[in-house]
């Protein structure tokens, strides 16, 4: 149990904050509470309003630590990808140990020589990760741990967030009172969280995340993150256009489009799917007029994407997997797929208590984090481990016996002697 190490994650998406705390047990991993609070102080990936998000991130963190007994000391933070950059470098170790075994402090050492490289001053440096490993002439993926070699050559990917997105973002955090355990690119955990780099060694893979105000579309290639855009049209349109035609409050419409939108009319049933009263006047709405409403901002979303992605498609054997809030829209990847011809996939976690696609790259912080603490040896929990023992410690339970009718009648005997 002094082993147990609790971590929190938070994105500060573009309207709302979220936040996962668990933990790896075993190999698994088991999530202990889960936050998501709405806030307006962000718009298209950019902080608009810095004391609004940090007062709200405080708050929600407050709530968390509460639940679970323990204060939230810091946190892992997801970034966004908008202007994000790729630097690829290669860097050469000599093996010091005596008997030239290749050992994780070597590796280490690389990465810690990677990190140094000099960057352009409009890029803050997020994730060092190391790609391929070459020694006595052979290049590998898996770390080559135990080999015997003078020297290791590790080829890394210096991935690079615009500076002053990433510093506000920081900024927020800390002005909440939090310090930050590590840091990512949101469309870098989605890809760690779904085991995309898996499938895109002999592929492209294409990471959509469909948020309120913004898609961000990633490429993964040849295994590792190629490049990241940013295109500025999201669900927030559809939400907006239902809400203005029904008169529906946002967040009502927002539920309807997300649960019982469709975006392929031919499935959809003319029965009503919603009722309410405005001044005294009853409305009802049907799948196939909600299906309508949102039928010309979800094509112009799909034209958009189709634009974007034409020439990666078009240059090899591409899939797609579609997350993010907007991922829980019924019928979206089946249109997408049948306007980029190529295979288009949803994904939801299947972690119990996280199965959202908005929590995609929430949760793939946590797995971002395993891997440095592989690379940098980092250990740090982001929960107060004390007061967490504390909270869950196991009360001991009475037997059967203290349950008798005599038992508590001595009880209740006692209790008045003593208060007499």
């Amino acid at each position: 149990m002094n082993n147990k190490q609790i971590l929190a994650a938070l994105e500060i998406a573009d309207h709302e904050l979220r936040l996962i705390v668990g933990e790896f047990f075993n190999t698994r991993f088991n999530v202990i509470k889960v936050e998501r609070v709405l806030c307006s102080g962000v718009e298209s990936g950019q902080i608009i309003d810095q004391p609004m998000v940090s007062e709200a991130i405080r708050k929600m963190v407050d709530s968390a630590s509460l639940k679970i007994g323990a204060a939230i000391e810091k946190v892992l933070l997801c970034v966004p990808s908008i202007d994000a950059e790729r630097i690829g470098v290669k860097v050469n170790v000599r093996v010091d140990s005596i008997d030239k075994k290749i050992t994780i402090l070597d590796i280490r050492n690389a990465v810690k020589k990677a990190m140094s490289t000099p960057i352009d001053e409009q890029y803050a440096l997020i994730n060092a990760v190391c790609v391929r490993y070459t020694c006595n002439g052979i290049t590998t993926r898996r770390m080559p741990i135990g080999d015997i070699s003078d020297e290791l050559t590790v080829h890394l990917d210096l991935l690079c967030a615009n500076r002053q997105i990433a510093f506000d973002y920081v900024a927020c955090v800390e002005n909440a009172k939090l310090q930050i355990l590590d840091i990512s690119l949101d469309s870098f955990a989605v890809a760690k969280e779904a085991c995309l780099f898996e499938q895109a060694v002999d592929q492209n893979v294409i990471v959509l995340k469909l948020e309120r105000e913004s898609t961000s579309m990633a490429l993964l290639h040849e295994g590792r993150f190629a490049s990241c855009d940013v295109i500025p049209h999201g669900i927030g349109n559809w939400i907006a256009k239902v809400s203005d035609l029904v008169q529906l409050p946002l967040d009502v419409a927002s539920r309807l489009v997300k649960f019982n939108g469709r975006v392929e009319p031919e499935s959809c049933k003319t029965s009503p799917i919603y009722i309410w009263s405005l001044d005294g006047v009853t409305s009802t709405i049907s799948e196939q007029e909600l299906c309508d409403i949102m039928k010309e901002p979800a094509e112009k979303w799909i034209d958009e994407i189709k634009s974007a992605s034409e020439p990666i498609v078009s240059s090899m054997k591409t899939s797609v997997v579609l997350t993010g809030e907007g991922a829980e829209i019924e019928g979206l990847a089946e249109s997408l797929q049948k306007a980029l011809g190529c295979s288009v996939k949803r994904y939801f976690p299947e972690t119990l208590g996280v199965r959202s696609s908005a929590l995609t790259g929430v949760l793939g912080m946590f797995y971002v984090y395993a891997d440095t603490r592989i690379a940098l040896g980092d250990t740090e929990g982001c929960v107060n481990m004390e007061q967490f023992m504390k909270s869950v410690q196991v009360k001991p339970i009475k037997s059967a016996d203290d349950n008798t009718i005599t038992n508590k009648l001595k009880n209740i005997l006692f209790d008045n002697k003593e208060k007499d």
